[in-house]
């Protein structure tokens, strides 16, 4: 990481703007795919033509011929450890890869260290953020069995949601008095984010691991068993029910059974209300790559097995589970190296989520617009983002140009993570981002930082 903290510390620049012209690329928007261009002004796309459309003057060009030009991603789920892991990674370092690999949007997470369970401590992160994230950003407040008080006052317009955590992960925050969890259904203005492992299955199986293993032994093809799918299973349809009781908005996680999909598939047929997200590497990985990669794909909830894998691409295919994301969780090389016990789980992948979904569009597994569905539009949709996620006149100008064909060989080996690693070193990305814009102002330039910091707090249209 260290070339791009240099880069990021050498090069801040001056946010100027100008008008600007993304000429002859292939607009992939709202289920649509057409050769035009795009007139940014100021922060905001001031109009879209199609080919053949006069173009008015502008202080830059871009010729995006041959080129996919789409949304920026918006990712609902990574944790960019600060405050209080900052070894790990900081927002600056973060975003910067995030907006390298096309998300110019994100939502943090509050495990840190304090965690973020007070609206004072979330005000602090957008305090931070303002100064030093390249990608625009909210942050999650964290529930706990006894700070109910603060999920009441928390602003539905400001913050993006409320994360429970339903099973223990990095940063113990597991809300397991039912009493508390009744309470947070029944009475959060805002959308319920949760984290769904039951963690009685959990312990259990942990137990009877160690018995077989010892505690220096254990696999780690072993995780998928321990942090087992009854356990997921298990706590999705507590939450579930509980949403479905109180008519609470609910937004389950990093699903990673075909279980839990029917679940979230039946449940939404009766409210709507209740939606599901995938992660990328639930789609790219299965319980058959722990023998060759072991710790750097251990992650909560476990990876699990092809069948598991085939279902959630289905979903997402099918449109049941609409919003995909990376759960982005950096750790250090040297963390990452011990053993199944102390290797603590997450991966770092918010780089390399946008390419991952091409490589999957061009296995043909998703159509290149419902990658940008599933990436950009629906993202925006569930948490109701006030004018991101859509290339529309008087949106804000969050854009990015994909080259299709061009090959990544490079980033993976070295990525932009503070933690200096990436699970996919071996994968042969099969396209490439070359320009990043937020806000209308040009991040990423032919795949390298411009300095520009250019990220806003997200706004939410509650009420839609």
């Amino acid at each position: 990481m260290g070339c791009y903290k240099n880069e990021i510390q050498k090069n801040k620049k001056k946010k100027e703007r100008m008008s600007l012209i993304i000429k002859n690329g292939t607009i992939i928007n709202e289920g649509k795919s057409f050769t035009g261009s795009i007139l940014i002004s100021g922060e905001h796309i001031s109009s879209i033509y199609k080919e053949g459309e006069i173009l008015p003057e502008t202080d830059k060009i871009i010729d995006a011929t041959g080129m996919v030009v789409m949304p920026g991603v918006i990712d609902d789920q990574v944790h960019f450890r600060e405050p209080g892991s900052t070894h790990k990674g900081d927002i600056s370092t973060e975003s910067a890869a995030a907006v390298l690999g096309g998300v110019t949007s994100y939502m943090d997470m509050p495990n840190n260290n304090p965690p973020a369970t007070t609206i004072d401590s979330i005000e602090s992160k957008n305090r931070i953020a303002s100064e030093k994230s390249f990608a625009n950003y909210s942050f999650y407040l964290g529930a706990t069995n006894n700070n109910l008080g603060e999920i009441i006052n928390a602003d539905p317009h400001e913050i993006c949601g409320i994360k429970v955590f339903m099973g223990s992960s990095t940063g113990n925050m597991l809300v397991d008095d039912s009493d508390a969890l009744n309470d947070i259904f029944l009475k959060s203005p805002l959308l319920i984010a949760t984290h769904c492992e039951y963690e009685p299955i959990i312990r259990e199986n942990l137990a009877s691991a160690i018995e077989k293993y010892s505690e220096n032994n254990i696999p780690f093809a072993a995780h998928p068993l321990i942090r087992s799918r009854e356990a997921c299973i298990e706590s999705t349809r507590r939450a579930v029910e509980l949403a479905l009781k109180y008519n609470s908005r609910l937004h389950v996680l990093h699903i990673s059974t075909a279980e839990e999909i029917e679940i979230i598939k039946a449940a939404n047929s009766i409210n709507p209300r209740i939606t599901g997200e995938v992660c990328v590497h639930y789609m790219l990985f299965d319980s058959t790559h722990y023998e060759s990669y072991g710790s750097k794909i251990k992650c909560n909830p476990s990876i699990k097995e092809p069948s598991d894998r085939a279902a959630i691409i289905k979903a997402v295919k099918e449109g049941v589970i609409k919003v995909v994301a990376t759960d982005h969780a950096p750790h250090t090389v040297e963390e990452k190296s011990a053993g199944y016990l102390k290797a603590p789980s997450g991966l770092p992948l918010v780089q390399h989520s946008l390419q991952i979904m091409w490589n999957l569009h061009k296995e043909g597994y998703f159509t290149a617009e419902e990658v940008v569905d599933r990436m950009c539009h629906s993202p925006a949709t569930n948490f109701n983002i006030s004018k991101r996620g859509f290339l529309r006149e008087g949106y804000y100008a969050d854009l990015v140009i994909l080259n299709p064909e061009m090959e990544d060989t490079v980033s993976t080996k070295k990525p932009a993570y503070k933690c200096g690693w990436s699970p996919l070193e071996n994968i042969n990305l099969k396209s490439t981002v070359v320009h990043t814009f937020v806000n209308g102002l040009q991040v990423v330039e032919n795949s390298k930082l411009t300095g520009v910091t250019a990220g806003k707090k997200l706004t939410f249209e509650y009420g839609k």
